[in-house]
């Protein structure tokens, strides 16, 4: 008698943290600085010692901070800058936000605040005629389209067809390293409690006034019970572009430039187990960034989409009445958010369902929103970020003597198979992830909290708050195109050099 084997369930990982080029906790700068901060001080030595003294005390003074760091890496300088950032804002008034006839702004309009108040919104047709919304963001003259689908679930599936979905996906996420001028790409998945608007105008409509008492009655109740045990989920993804410094082109050349790839990105998104996608419309975007300042027009505007087909919703009319930055929330209109910015991935391996507890609506919340964030990296530089980081790993595994430790061991392990997974033909992506909860008032965000917290330990992620950055955070997780790395003010290679 013999028995088979289940198949062991399909493992994915082997992310790894990019290391910062320098010795010990500093990085480029804190190195340059520490070396060249020796030779000063041998060629101050030969003047005078007190005055030796001197600068030395001056240069701990300089680089201590670029040692101490915290938990997800960030140094003194830049907890710094965050703080320095909120009182300046605070001081100016920038924390508060009032829109509409109230506003200080000519025309009385609710336009979207902060790194959203100066997006202009065009639209235009793809080769299978559908619209689609551009979003034109001045300041860095990017472009951002957005696709929306409908996944399919994970339920009843066999793990090979798990597994060649994550494949597709991950295929999909290495041709936008190809993609001319793509900047980066986000994922945000929402959810919300099912308001019943949907289900309500799709049975009661149907129901023959001749039927008997007791069906009506049921389907009634059907109607008015089913939403409390369901909710409704929406993905969304917007892929951002640039155009190279110094190049002009026209605005209606750029849309027809955008409406010749958008069936080959929904093909991909297809394959990859996304279900039914398409672009989404200047209208369906203002919709959706109207609904996240005010969760509670979310059924009015299922209920006018359902019965008019549309909201006649416009960019203008997407933002909120009043919203108040606080040092830990974001008030808006009828709801108070709060948004958390991955500090670690999961270390080792994880299942295709880690994700799926913290992608699911959370209960006691009124909207939440996962949004995953990818900064796609061209070729060229993916070979010789994997090859620094396979040297590096070797270095560390070889530079202490006696046993090499396991972690080390492991770090060699992870570097030499990204190193031949990128020569076949993979590529490399940068990544992040940020969870924005919305709730009624302040009073519900410690319960909110602690859910997050609880789903978070489930995912096995690490985040935290985006403390006096809330407003900022928060559009970050909208599908509307916003890469943080591009609305910084000290420049990316700047950052990864401290």
């Amino acid at each position: 008698m013999s028995t088979e084997a289940a198949p062991a369930s399909p493992t994915y990982g082997n992310w790894r943290r990019p290391r910062r080029p320098g010795l010990g906790p500093f990085g480029l700068v804190g190195t340059v600085g520490l070396f060249g901060g020796l030779v000063v001080d041998l060629m101050v030595s030969l003047i005078s010692l007190p005055l030796t003294l001197g600068v030395v005390l001056i240069q701990l003074l300089f680089l201590l901070p670029l040692a101490v760091r915290t938990q997800d890496g960030r140094n003194v300088y830049q907890l710094f800058a965050v703080r320095v950032g909120w009182f300046r804002r605070r001081a100016k008034g920038s924390t508060s936000y009032v829109s509409g006839p109230l506003s200080p702004r000519p025309g009385g309009d609710f336009r979207p605040p902060g790194l959203l108040s100066r997006v202009k919104v065009t639209e235009g047709r793809d080769a299978y005629d559908q619209p689609f919304g551009v979003l034109h963001h001045p300041g860095k003259n990017l472009y951002t389209i957005v696709l929306g689908c409908e996944p399919d679930g994970g339920s009843l599936v066999d793990s090979d067809q798990i597994d060649n979905w994550v494949a597709s996906w991950g295929h999909w996420l290495a041709r936008l390293s190809s993609e001319p001028g793509l900047r980066g790409a986000s994922v945000v998945v929402e959810t919300a409690p099912d308001t019943g608007t949907r289900l309500a105008n799709e049975v009661l409509p149907r129901i023959d006034p001749n039927a008997p008492a007791a069906a009506r009655a049921v389907m009634e109740e059907v109607v008015e019970r089913y939403p409390t045990a369901s909710s409704e989920m929406h993905t969304y993804l917007a892929l951002t572009y640039g155009m190279p410094p110094g190049q002009k082109r026209r605005a209606e050349d750029l849309v027809a430039d955008l409406a010749v790839r958008i069936p080959g990105l929904l093909e991909g998104v297809v394959r990859a187990g996304g279900g039914p996608a398409t672009p989404l419309s200047a209208e369906r975007i203002a919709e959706v960034v109207r609904v996240a300042y005010d969760p509670a027009v979310g059924a009015d505007v299922l209920e006018a989409r359902a019965v008019h087909g549309g909201t006649g919703l416009t960019w203008e009319d997407a933002g909120p009445a009043a919203a108040i930055e606080k040092v830990n929330a974001y008030q808006h209109d009828s709801g108070v958010s709060r948004t958390w910015m991955l500090t670690l991935a999961p270390r080792g391996t994880v299942r295709a369902q880690v994700l799926r507890g913290l992608l699911e609506d959370a209960p006691g919340t009124r909207r939440k929103r996962v949004a995953l964030l990818y900064r796609p990296i061209d070729p060229a530089t993916s070979a010789r970020i994997v090859e620094a980081d396979r040297r590096a790993a070797q270095f560390m595994a070889t530079s202490r003597r006696g046993m090499v430790q396991a972690r080390a061991a492991n770090e060699v392990r992870a570097a030499e198979q990204t190193a031949v997974e990128e020569a076949t033909g993979a590529g490399l992506v940068e990544f992040s992830l940020m969870v924005t909860v919305t709730v009624d008032s302040d009073a519900e965000l410690e319960d909110a909290n602690v859910t997050v917290r609880n789903l978070l330990a489930g995912a096995r992620l690490l985040m935290r708050p985006a403390d006096r950055m809330q407003a900022a955070a928060f559009s970050c997780t909208l599908p509307v195109g916003l890469l943080p790395w591009e609305h910084t003010l000290v420049p990316r290679e700047l950052k990864e050099a401290l």
